[in-house]
């Protein structure tokens, strides 16, 4: 079916008040930029909707684009006509004929006159079109409480809007409407999943990454980019940071404190991810931990490595199960990418039985008897690798790290 238009409807940042316009904003940049692939098409904002002119291009294809977009809760396709009795009467029945409905198919009309100087009432225009299709299509029964079809439409001014189906989206709120936050980003299943969970809570973020060249490898970094292309594909842009942490990282081999190795290391990776959300202006760190999921996710552990960073630190699946997640994953493209058997930095050097219930104070002690810890920390910092990802485009903003690396 050829149509003309979509309408976007918006979710519930609509009911925000004096922030509604400044979400808006944020709505219309982001579609705008996802219809720079489509040459042809145009944007008209109304109060709480927007609508895209197809202008020739495939209905399907764009839907698919903007149904990712944050804030849009449904999108339908939309034939236009003129706003006559006549022409609406006979768009309808083209709209039905394209349909095809076969015995027993049921339908109502639903008119919304938007404009009040058309002469007839939404009521009436209910009748007035819905007896033409009963003519015409012996196969349609009306049904007004669970139709097979609902042909809605809206009566404005200048043009009349038909359609039927609607398209589910994200939903949420719009891009970076609720300010910005650094993402600890490995390759496993769960962060990905709290990205986008933040995401479309309305927080612009950046991707931390930490690796340990030369015990991860050029696949594992990949995997990593292609992970927060797929993020890319539903924030519009985003960026990732690079942050080589192999000295940091091996620096706790050598304490002889096997068992706080990965609460040291994550407690470094909190400063870490403190100092960049320091340059970049973020107000917060996000993690993908899950309670009880891992030795490093228990309540004893989130209490003792949170307290290495003064910033919020949000755990968006903290009470989710391990199947809750995969199905999200699943859903938003990133599940297949995060089982592909390439090994992370924080999955070396894990010791058989890693402490569940650190002591803050032997933490604290342990880190202040190393004695280059925090200029291993600035190094880390000062050498990270950050790129810039979104639609096609990749850019190396600086670049630090060792040419057998890259």
């Amino acid at each position: 079916m050829k149509y003309d238009m979509l309408l976007l409807r918006f979710g519930e940042f609509i009911l925000k008040g004096k922030n509604r316009r400044r979400f808006e904003k944020s709505m219309k940049r982001h579609v705008m930029s996802k219809l720079i692939a489509y040459p042809e098409a145009t944007l008209v904002e109304e109060y709480g909707r927007m609508y895209v002119g197809l202008g020739g291009h495939d209905h399907l294809a764009v839907i698919e684009d903007l149904r990712k977009i944050f804030g849009i809760v449904s999108i339908s396709p939309v034939k236009v006509t003129a706003s006559s009795l006549d022409e609406i009467v006979e768009a309808s029945l083209d709209f039905m004929e394209e349909l095809n409905p076969v015995e027993g198919t049921t339908f109502k009309v639903k008119a919304r006159r938007v404009w009040k100087g058309f002469e007839h009432s939404s009521h009436e225009m209910n009748h007035l079109v819905g007896s033409p299709l009963l003519r015409r299509f012996q196969a349609l029964k009306v049904d007004v409480r669970k139709p097979n079809i609902e042909l809605k439409i809206e009566i404005r001014e200048d043009q009349t809007y038909l359609f039927f189906e609607s398209f589910t989206a994200v939903g949420g709120f719009p891009r970076g409407s609720n300010g910005k936050a650094m993402m600890l980003l490995s390759g496993g299943i769960d962060s990905p999943v709290a990205a986008w969970s933040s995401m479309k809570r309305g927080l612009e973020l950046e991707l931390v990454h930490f690796f340990s060249f030369p015990f991860t490898s050029q696949k594992a970094k990949d995997k990593v980019i292609d992970l927060a292309r797929v993020l890319a594909g539903y924030s519009g842009e985003i960026k990732l940071h690079l942050v080589p942490f192999t000295e940091v990282q091996t620096s706790f081999t050598q304490i002889g404190q096997d068992k706080l190795i990965i609460t040291l290391m994550r407690r470094s990776m909190l400063r870490i991810a403190t100092m960049l959300a320091e340059r970049e202006g973020a107000l917060a760190i996000v993690s993908g931990d899950s309670l009880g999921q891992v030795a490093s996710q228990t309540l004893g552990s989130m209490n003792v490595i949170g307290r290495a960073t003064d910033l919020p630190l949000l755990r968006p699946l903290v009470m989710m199960d391990k199947s809750e997640i995969v199905k999200i994953a699943e859903e938003i493209g990133t599940y297949e990418l995060s089982i592909l058997p390439y090994e992370d930095c924080c999955t070396l050097f894990v010791p058989k039985s890693p402490a569940t219930n650190p002591n803050l104070r032997i933490v604290e002690k342990i880190e202040a008897s190393i004695t280059d810890l925090s200029s291993l920390i600035e190094n880390a910092v000062a050498n990270t690798e950050t790129i810039t990802l979104g639609g096609s485009e990749q850019t190396q903003e600086s670049s630090a790290i060792e040419e057998d690396w890259l």
